[in-house]
């Protein structure tokens, strides 16, 4: 089982790779620069060299580098989508350091356009941020659909990546806590959702998955996170996730509403014990 939370990049790539061990796990996620804006780390190239290198020691599994909130490269103003493209190929270029993991972003916010529309300049900018030989996968995120959020559906999230060039370079991650909030049932059928997932988008596409609990009941459309077991999803929905042949392969990052990261070595030592030998 690879399991992992999101850590703060504050304190330098290494240092969240020792305290990705220090709480149990082989995988993490980290913002490529700040949530809600548009500054990003200095470029330490050395300590990204350190961080792969303990990658490698400690058979990590792939990292899921998750973009900023801000980027929107479905908006309805240009200056928000050319500010998104050009951080987004930053972020990537950056992440030729650390290659070989996934690069997560919010499809966007079509902002009454339309999805068809949203679609069409999503998969556009996606074709001019990425290139041939690029060692990050891009990984679309599935959405609650609150508001006017693209990538609520696997249909949205197939469109996409049946218009981006290069195939082996794009992806999806799985949000549990957005799924059932967008209305895929994955407590009463997982399997059926995800032979839903595999004949509309493919489960080769399928890259990684957020691990969430819901605040909010079935179909609610608001993507509000809760610990494992203590939402609407409940534990036994979570044994099945992490046990499921056709997940448990792959990362699983916590988002979970934790006050300190040993709330999150707490839930993955939970999960860890759930998992079947």
């Amino acid at each position: 089982m690879h399991i992992g939370c999101h850590l703060s990049v504050s304190k330098g790539y290494l240092a969240m790779g020792r305290e990705a061990l220090r709480i149990g796990a082989d995988t993490f996620s980290f913002f490529t620069r700040n949530p809600r804006g548009g500054g990003a780390k200095a470029f330490d190239r050395e300590d990204i060299a350190a961080l792969a290198e303990l990658l490698e020691k400690e058979d990590f599994a792939p990292l899921v580098a998750h973009a900023p909130y801000t980027y929107n490269l479905c908006s309805d103003k240009e200056a928000n989508r050319d500010f998104a493209e050009r951080s987004m190929k930053e972020d990537l270029e950056r992440l030729e350091d650390l290659r070989g993991n996934y690069y997560n972003f919010h499809p966007g916010n079509h902002m009454k356009q339309g999805s068809e529309v949203a679609v069409r300049i999503i998969s556009d900018s996606l074709n001019r941020i990425m290139w041939p030989g690029m060692g990050t996968v891009v990984l679309l995120e599935t959405m609650a659909g609150k508001g006017t959020e693209v990538g609520r559906s696997f249909e949205e999230l197939a469109s996409i990546i049946e218009k981006v060039s290069l195939k082996e370079n794009i992806g999806v991650c799985l949000d549990t806590c957005h799924v059932y909030d967008a209305g895929y049932d994955i407590v009463l059928d997982l399997q059926g959702v995800l032979r839903e997932f595999d004949r509309i988008i493919g489960l080769s596409y399928l890259k990684a998955v957020h691990l969430n609990d819901s605040k909010n009941p079935f179909a609610s459309h608001r993507d509000r996170h809760e610990k494992i077991g203590q939402g609407y999803l409940g534990k036994d929905c979570f044994t099945e996730v992490i046990n499921c042949p056709s997940l448990r392969d792959l990362p699983f990052i916590l988002e979970t509403p934790q006050e300190d990261n040993d709330g999150y070595r707490d839930e993955i030592a939970m999960l860890r014990a759930m998992s079947e030998k």
